[in-house]
């Protein structure tokens, strides 16, 4: 998935106390503020529904998992649990979790912040069990689908959703039973999906639940603003746990789509954090002050495109595979992105378990416009001859565009063949591809915990995964794809995994060629010199750990 973010300037905040109910209700904490981009309208602010970046984004601020990431060693780590444990068989998993996070509500009218009472194990039961719950049509429940009787209860095969392994032993102790051991359980624990959220305010407001002033939240920060297609505003949280080592006290969040207009106001102050467009990379290396502001470093990323293997001409394997044959992918980044990326030959890259990035066993499909070619003309379309219309669809970028134009000259040039560009804004995207993905469509996927698993399985799988490509589940070349995905993920041998997940990628990227992989994702950022920050290559910011330092 693939994402921006914004926010405007840099003033202190000055909230007022008052007393209010038992406590004291807050306004806020004093703090500076900082001006960030999402780079779009958050299709969501609700963990259960989120299923891209950009939403990603907006609930790591608002609501605790289970567990986290360490931003440099990708150790998975506490954060609402404060320890967990596994069952001799691998199958239940126990998290205690800790006595001191609330609730919180936030008043944007009257500016108070009021605590609505604590966040217990019965608040992620709810949140899991609805993430599940079929009703609830969160796009990326599949990811549970290891949880006992989460896949049978989301596909309804079993209406009792309280058949679903998770439970609440006491009220800081949850419970999970799984259908097969998994060790990298403790990271799918923490994700979005997997997050408590307030049944209260949920029954009480329905869809309207995460606007400002209904919301409640119990992370770092609170809502205030969203004027959609907008802004948003997000203000420290003063009842937060660690609020102390909270330093920001005020985001504000634009949503601009085009990379030039952003990084225009990064350069004349009103942004702190911005992208480089691609037009700008080489003007950026070379200024003496922006090159300095400029990061660039691997991320656990993929930049792919995928086909709807339903429709033709792509139904058809070996017109996949020639299509990707005739992209340079070397040539793209060198001439193109210009941001350190490599070229991809899998979907998983390099620092996820299993994967085969920098296996020189795995020879993946690389450029060569002679195979593709013939290739093409093996599959009945000698120079594109004879080839139905074919279109590829981006999400509205700048970026993604110029990608658009080098590839579809690749394939005019190396094939033959002439295909057309279409864009969409990113929710009206994300929907397309989930109802009637086109011919050719771009995604990026960006790992939630650092396991093959997240990757081959809960991606492309035909029925416990994404499935973007619609890729029919019995067809022979599926059946085999699922059984060696399910085998990986049900052995506790890494170097079994290993061999499965090798097969595994060679039958999604090479024999079948269901995508093309592209390259391999670095961060290419420029930040403020006053911003003192995190990065992760997980992506996702951790703004809570920011701090703004001017001299």
């Amino acid at each position: 998935m693939i994402f921006k973010k914004r926010l405007f300037g840099l003033i202190a905040i000055v909230m007022v106390l008052a007393m209010v109910l038992s406590g004291c209700a807050k306004t806020g904490a004093t703090g500076p503020e900082i001006n960030l981009n999402l780079g779009t309208e958050p299709p969501t602010a609700d963990p259960a529904l989120a299923s891209d970046t950009t939403s990603v984004q907006v609930d790591e601020l608002l609501f605790l998992g289970l567990t986290d990431f360490d931003d440099k060693t990708l150790e998975t780590i506490p954060e609402l649990a404060t320890e967990w444990s596994v069952s001799a068989d691998g199958l239940v998993w126990t998290f205690k979790m800790r006595k001191d996070i609330e609730w919180v509500h936030w008043d944007p009218v009257n500016k108070k912040a009021t605590k609505k009472g604590k966040v217990t194990a019965h608040d992620v039961v709810y949140g899991v069990k609805r993430t599940i719950n079929p009703e609830t049509a969160s796009d990326y429940a599949y990811v549970d689908y290891i949880i006992k009787n989460a896949e049978a209860v989301n596909t309804g095969e079993n209406t009792d959703v309280d058949s679903i392994g998770v439970r609440a032993i006491d009220d800081y102790t949850v419970e999970f039973t799984l259908e097969q051991p998994a060790g990298y359980f403790p990271g799918i624990a923490g994700m979005w999906v997997n997050r408590p959220v307030p049944r209260q305010v949920i029954e009480e407001h329905g869809e309207a639940w995460t606007e400002p002033g209904n919301i409640w939240t119990n992370g770092p920060y609170m809502l205030d603003t969203w004027e959609h297609e907008n802004k948003m505003v997000m203000l420290k949280n003063p009842y937060y746990y660690d609020a102390k080592n909270v330093q920001i006290g005020k985001i504000n969040w634009v949503m601009v789509v085009e990379a030039s207009t952003a990084f225009a106001m990064y350069e004349n102050g009103e942004l702190d954090v911005a992208a480089p467009p691609l037009d700008d990379m080489d003007r950026v290396k070379a200024d003496p002050q922006l090159s300095k502001e400029l990061y660039i470093a691997p991320q656990l990323c993929t930049y792919y495109y995928g086909y709807n293997v339903t429709k033709p001409p792509f139904d058809n394997a070996k017109v996949r595979q020639a299509f990707s044959y005739a992209v340079d992918r070397q040539k793209l980044i060198d001439t193109v992105t210009k941001g350190g990326q490599i070229p991809a030959k899998s979907f998983a890259c390099p620092g996820i378990f299993g994967s085969v990035a920098e296996d020189p066993n795995f020879q993946g499909i690389t450029f060569d416009p002679a195979k593709a070619k013939a290739l093409l003309a093996e599959a009945g379309y000698p120079n594109g001859q004879g080839l139905p219309e074919i279109t590829l669809m981006f999400n509205t970028s700048e970026g993604h565009q110029k990608i658009a134009e080098f590839i579809q000259q690749s394939w005019k040039d190396n094939l033959g063949v002439e295909v057309k560009l279409a864009n969409q804004e990113w929710k009206v995207y994300l929907d397309t591809l989930t109802e009637d993905a086109p011919q050719i469509w771009r995604l990026g996927w960006c790992a939630d915990y650092p396991d093959q698993n997240n990757w081959v399985l809960e991606v492309f799988h035909p029925t416990k995964g994404a499935n973007n490509p619609k890729w029919d589940p019995e067809s022979p070349s599926a059946k085999r794809f699922m059984e060696v995905t399910e085998q990986a993920a049900a052995t506790a041998d890494p170097e079994q995994r290993k061999k499965l997940y090798f097969e595994a990628e060679k039958i999604l990227t090479v024999d079948e060629a269901i995508i093309i992989p592209i390259y391999y994702y670095t961060r290419v950022v420029c930040t403020k010199p006053y911003v003192k920050r995190t990065y992760s290559p997980l992506g996702g910011e951790h703004i809570d750990k920011w701090t703004i330092e001017r001299p």
